[in-house]
């Protein structure tokens, strides 16, 4: 296993929880830094993976998925899934501790928002709750030309609002916002939203065909879950 290690810094402890984390996992796996830099080919340094498990800094996204990879072993039947689910969601806290304001105590509630103000102040309050992702981050999370990084920080600062549906997802999802039911809400609050604003109602009907097809899309999940369900109890019936 190497040299010892320095205790974990617990200045933050919402750092030092992902610390914890990290390096629970490399003694589980019995590994080195160098041999998981090399089970990741290289991608990631094993001095990065060092500072990352260190408690002193704030790991990037993607340091924390390769070290996950990098130590995931044969007894975790369903993979890495569950551990990059765990790890993501201590960076958000990590990143919510270090670098949101104070006065965003929790994350806002889009069934509230009533008006296109309210929405725009909901959309910048989920970007403050999920840790300030950079606009360089959001606009590589959502593919080529979906969410420019200019138009990102207009939102951001209040100047503008998504210009379409997808736009707002793409927004949303870049936030960290990926369950389909909770977007549908967001899409339900930009409706009521531009309903009441004369300068955007004419063109409700794309937000009202988005909202109606999330709901669509998260009913078919649903009905499908339950349709694999009930096959998998009738097969244990047989």
């Amino acid at each position: 296993m190497g040299r010892p290690e320095n205790p974990v810094d617990r200045t933050v402890p919402a750092r030092a929880q992902l610390a914890d984390f990290l390096r629970e996992r490399r003694n589980s796996a019995g590994l080195t830094y160098n041999q998981m830099a090399k089970a990741v080919g290289g991608q990631t340094s094993a001095a990065t993976f060092e500072r990352a498990a260190s408690g002193t800094t704030v790991p990037s996204l993607e340091t924390i998925r390769d070290f996950i990879i990098a130590t995931t072993v044969e007894k975790e039947s369903f993979g890495p899934g569950p551990a990059l689910a765990r790890g993501r969601e201590l960076w958000i806290q990590v990143r919510r501790a270090t670098r949101a304001p104070y006065f965003v105590r929790k994350a806002p509630d889009p069934t509230l928002v009533s008006d296109t103000a309210g929405f725009l102040r909901a959309l910048r309050h989920q970007h403050v709750w999920m840790g300030y992702p950079t606009p360089g981050e959001m606009e590589r999370m959502s593919g080529p030309g979906m969410l420019p990084r200019t138009t990102t920080r207009r939102i951001i600062d209040g100047d503008a609002l998504p210009v379409d549906p997808q736009q707002a997802v793409a927004f949303l999802k870049a936030c960290y916002v990926l369950d389909e039911t909770e977007l549908g809400l967001w899409l339900a609050a930009a409706v009521r939203s531009f309903w009441n604003d004369p300068a955007r109602s004419k063109n409700i009907g794309k937000w009202v065909k988005a909202h109606q097809e999330m709901i669509q899309k998260t009913e078919s999940k649903d009905l499908a879950t339950v349709t694999t369900l009930h096959s998998e109890e009738e097969k244990k019936a047989a």
